[in-house]
C-alpha cells in the first residue's frame, strides 16, 4: 500500500494571463493552426467576434497544478512518483481571449491507497469568475519495487 502524504480536500492553484505568444507557442507546438486562433480577421467574423485560446492550452495550465501536488508529495516524505493517467469529462465551458487572467485550481476528492490512484476535481476560471473549463484528473502513483 502507498501514501501521497496528500489529503482530501487539499487544493493547488496557478495563475496566468493569456498572451499572443502564448496562442503562436501552442499553435507551433501542437500544428493546431485554426483560424479562430491564429486569424484576426476570420475570428472577427466568428460568433466570438475575435480569436481564442486553443482548449489544449488552457487545459495546459493544469498539469502545473498537478507538479505542485506531486511536489509537495514529496516534500513530505512520499516514496510514490505521480504520472497522469488523463482528464475525464473535460468540459469547455467559455471562451477564453488574449488578455484574460485565468486560474487553474486543482482540488484532491478521493485517495484510493489500493489502486494507488487519486482523482481531483480540475477547473479553470477567469478573473471575473468566470468558469472555463471543468472536469476530473486521475493521477498514478508508482513505488519503486
Amino acid at each position: 500500500m502507498f501514501e501521497c502524504h496528500l489529503k482530501v480536500g487539499e487544493t493547488a492553484e496557478f495563475s496566468k494571463t493569456v498572451t499572443e505568444t502564448d496562442l503562436a507557442m501552442f499553435s507551433a507546438i501542437s500544428g493546431d493552426f485554426d483560424p479562430i486562433h491564429v486569424n484576426d480577421d476570420y475570428a472577427r467574423r466568428s460568433p466570438f467576434g475575435k480569436r481564442i485560446a486553443h482548449g489544449g492550452l488552457v487545459l495546459g495550465l493544469l498539469s502545473s497544478c498537478a507538479s505542485m501536488m506531486s511536489k509537495r508529495s514529496a516534500e513530505r516524505g512520499a516514496k510514490a512518483v505521480s504520472v497522469s493517467l488523463g482528464y475525464d469529462k473535460i468540459r469547455f465551458i467559455a471562451p477564453v481571449f488574449i488578455g484574460d487572467t485565468l486560474t487553474a485550481r486543482y482540488t484532491v476528492e478521493e485517495i484510493d491507497a489500493n489502486a494507488a490512484r487519486s482523482r481531483s476535481k480540475v477547473e479553470v476560471t477567469k478573473s471575473t469568475g468566470e468558469l472555463c473549463l471543468a472536469g476530473v484528473h486521475v493521477m498514478k502513483w508508482v513505488v519503486e519495487s
